[in-house]
């Protein structure tokens, strides 16, 4: 389930991509197959791992192509392991409205960002999201929760700030707003039966994408799509920094997905 238009992105063979705050991987494989230098990095040894083992089955079953590179990293959104101008693309997905430092967050981001590079951020949407606190604490109110509700023109005004231009947005996930508001009113912690039913919904949408909900999701999304995507573009660069130096120590980064 992907949040990002890897098309409006433009990752293309052979480029530097960094998943900010991977997860269990799933932005990484899309990148990682179309031929892009991954970096999956995170926080969370466990989720971690399981990234690391899906890469290496992409690499042994042959869905990536020749020359691809992946591997994951552990490291802090607020430190990244990396010199500046590292990465041709960034994606941070549902990952800043954990981060109670969020600006120093962005900060980071568009320093290992390449000038002229581009990166996608998503996060939760406002109103969904508003639903949600309000149906239930247990939410959002636990160890790694989310600290924020984001508008769009806020997080927007806050990566500009960080030295971002943006030049699209999008929305994705409409039909999982429902389900979340279901299991926020239920009780998170809680099996219903009308959650378990949804959530065999979501799963048949997912693998067998059927014309139907596809079209249905794609209307929605501007309504009540769960995520909201900023596509942003690093244009400029500090007198005190060389663009082509720092390109160079890049390659010092590890670039295999059997680490």
């Amino acid at each position: 389930m992907l949040t990002i238009d890897y098309d409006r992105l433009d990752v293309r063979p052979g480029m530097r991509v960094l998943d900010l705050g991977c997860g269990e991987g799933r932005h990484s494989f899309e990148a990682y197959r179309r031929g892009a230098h991954v970096v999956a990095l995170d926080l969370n040894a466990r989720d971690l791992a399981t990234t690391r083992e899906w890469l290496g089955a992409m690499e042994l079953a042959g869905e990536a192509p020749a020359g691809a590179t992946a591997t994951a990293v552990r490291g802090d959104l607020l430190r990244l392991p990396f010199p500046d101008h590292s990465f041709d693309r960034i994606i941070a997905s549902e990952v800043l409205e954990h981060i109670p430092d969020d600006t120093a967050a962005m900060a980071e981001l568009t320093r290992v960002l390449r000038p002229g590079g581009l990166a996608a951020v998503t996060v939760p949407r406002w109103f969904p999201e508003r639903v949600c606190w309000a149906l239930s604490d247990e939410y959002h109110a636990n160890e790694g929760g989310h600290v924020r509700i984001y508008r769009a023109h806020e997080l927007a005004g806050k990566l500009t700030a960080a030295g971002l231009t943006v030049t699209g947005k999008g929305y994705a996930h409409a039909l999982h707003s429902p389900y979340w508001w279901l299991k926020c009113a239920v009780g998170t912690d809680r099996d219903a039966a009308v959650v378990r039913a949804y959530h065999r919904l979501l799963v048949w949408d997912i693998t067998a994408r059927p014309w139907l909900t596809r079209t249905l999701e794609r209307g929605l999304n501007p309504v009540i799509g769960k995520s909201v995507v900023l596509y942003l573009r690093r244009d400029t660069v500090t007198a005190d920094q060389n663009p082509a130096e720092d390109r160079l120590a890049v390659d010092e980064v590890p670039a295999s997905s059997r680490r």
